[in-house]
């Protein structure tokens, strides 16, 4: 059975939304959008790095996978983070897209993100990890399917914007594996599912 971990950015009042650029994600009228920018440093970027060298697929919600096509799927830069986007197995789920031939190695998951996502995680493979994709973490959490958490924990309240866990979230508990500080005070932290 393979695996899901979740990879997310998150502020220290729980905010997940708009971390990489100011049109990332505007929803809700959210005008916070790049927050996370500064703090990138060496450390979490060889720390991202090292998750990238584990053999494993991806999962996408189809807004994420439709942003990271722009992001990642059009790059040439030699950049490791967009050669790994590019090579590694994309799943995405979604009721609405048609197909995902939009972005090369993209596999569509049509139909109710539980079911499918369960379908996928019982078979034999690759393990599974999922970047942003807010609203399908959403919903695999509660369906009880994500089994590891990798936080970034960064050191800034926004106020508003989508949070990592819904309100009111399942009763779940962690059991903290790992945590890395990074040089611009994120806490990178690394959870199993208790």
């Amino acid at each position: 059975m393979r695996s899901i971990t979740v990879t997310m950015n998150v502020t220290l009042d729980g905010v997940v939304q708009g971390t990489g650029r100011p049109d990332e994600d505007t929803r809700g009228g959210f005008t916070h959008g790049g927050w996370g920018t500064r703090y990138q440093d060496e450390v979490m970027a060889q720390e991202m790095a090292r998750g990238m060298n584990n053999p494993g697929d991806m999962l996408f919600g189809r807004r994420t996978w439709q942003d990271f096509i722009t992001a990642w799927g059009v790059r040439t830069d030699g950049n490791p983070f967009t050669t790994h986007m590019n090579a590694v197995t994309k799943y995405v789920a979604s009721t609405t897209l048609a197909d995902a031939d939009a972005w090369q190695n993209s596999i569509l998951l049509r139909g109710n993100a539980v079911e499918t996502v369960a379908a996928l995680k019982s078979q034999p493979g690759n393990d599974l990890s999922i970047i942003g994709s807010t609203a399908l973490v959403h919903t695999l959490h509660a369906a009880g399917l994500i089994d590891h958490y990798t936080l970034l924990i960064f050191p800034i309240t926004l106020g508003t914007g989508t949070h990592l866990f819904p309100t009111p979230a399942p009763l779940t508990e962690f059991t903290l594996t790992h945590t890395v500080p990074t040089t611009k005070g994120i806490i990178i932290a690394h959870y199993d599912r208790a």
